[in-house]
């Protein structure tokens, strides 16, 4: 990143020699994070993030289908979502299902398929949870029936990409949401894939960017930084190891969380991103955990949203019947060490046992 940061600057939309150099590295980025994703490089849309592409789907999705209808469509999505597809799914004009999910997150296909209509526009899925890391794998059958009955299909991938192998021209869906922060690369980088032949109305307009898809300058620095994670990841068997090394990993954290009593596993135990855990701990709530932890230098995030400035409970838990109020989420990423997991086993415990003794006591 570090040129285009320095002696770079050019509009990649300019014809001039300057202009060329940076137009030839986005396009470099773009065939490398279509290669780690199974997709044509033209189906590849730059955004900023993953939120960005999730809103330009949903919305881009319900405007075409009203303009088709002549009237505000119908969504089909589920309660485990993250809150970007939730709530740009709320803020369109027409009716939205949201389909529940059993104790490990798991949607039906049948649950899904059965809830759309013929006014329905979009069926947004995600491919993995973001907050218990169950991977849907009912997913190719809700893709299958949806397109059979000509519905749109958006895969929420952000949370799977880079960590689980991740094939678009496979999967068969119309739009796919992915990042490059989840998976090593920068923060201000993300992309939309959208199946050849499809157009969809712009979410952001003002410019002729991304083939008239996503108007605005484009931000050189963190695309190609996004593809150079997504080539490190498409090298030999690297995503492959990664995964296994982080599988390893999570055990460990696991088995070390186990110790403890009252400590259960939530979301699938086999099925599931190999990256991340999320435990329900009984008897103390997740935020002292949290910044117990902290202090002695160990990061993890809590199932529950009062951790990231908001109060209310974790709507994925909460479908899941789960208390959102008492579990918390480790994760581990490709610089996670073995020193790491070994702070966290020595942490737990006894940040666990110290506030469950103020409780008591």
């Amino acid at each position: 990143m570090l040129p285009y940061l320095r002696g770079h600057p050019a509009d990649p939309g300019r014809v001039h020699s300057e202009g060329r150099v940076t137009r030839v590295a986005i396009e470099a980025a773009r065939e490398a994070v279509a290669a780690l994703v199974g997709a044509r490089p033209r189906e590849v849309v730059f955004t900023a993030t993953g939120t960005e592409s999730v809103n330009t789907a949903v919305w881009g999705a319900a405007t075409r289908g009203a303009e088709r209808l002549g009237y505000p469509g119908h969504l089909v999505t589920t309660a485990v979502e993250h809150s970007s597809v939730l709530e740009a799914a709320q803020r369109g004009r027409g009716e939205v299902t949201l389909v529940g999910v059993d104790r490990e997150a798991h949607v039906a296909a049948d649950a899904v398929l059965g809830a759309i209509r013929d006014d329905t526009t979009l069926v947004s899925v995600q491919l993995a949870n973001h907050e218990v890391g169950t991977c849907q794998s009912a997913l190719n059958t809700i893709v299958a029936g949806a397109r059979e009955r000509g519905v749109l299909v958006h895969v929420d991938a952000c949370a799977a990409v880079g960590h689980v192998p991740v094939d678009f021209v496979g999967l068969d869906a119309d739009l796919c949401s992915i990042t490059a922060h989840k998976l090593g690369g920068p923060k201000g980088a993300a992309a939309l894939l959208v199946r050849r032949g499809l157009r969809l109305p712009p979410l952001l307009v003002g410019g002729a960017q991304e083939r008239a898809r996503r108007a605005g300058i484009e931000d050189v620095p963190a695309i190609v930084g996004f593809g150079a994670a997504a080539a490190e990841l498409v090298d030999g068997d690297r995503l492959a190891r990664e995964a296994s090394t982080a599988r390893t990993q999570t055990a460990q954290l696991l088995a070390a969380a186990r110790r403890v009593d009252g400590v259960e596993a939530l979301g699938d135990p086999t099925d599931r991103l190999p990256h991340l855990i999320c435990l329900a701990v009984a008897g103390v709530e997740a935020e002292p955990v949290l910044l117990g932890l902290d202090q002695r230098g160990v990061a993890v995030h809590s199932g529950s949203s009062c951790s990231s400035e908001t109060l209310e409970p974790s709507p994925v838990l909460a479908a899941m019947g789960v208390d959102a109020d008492r579990s918390l989420r480790p994760s581990v990423g490709w610089n996670t060490t073995d020193a790491d997991v070994a702070a966290f086993a020595a942490a737990f415990p006894e940040v666990v046992e110290k506030l469950r003794a103020l409780r008591t006591g």
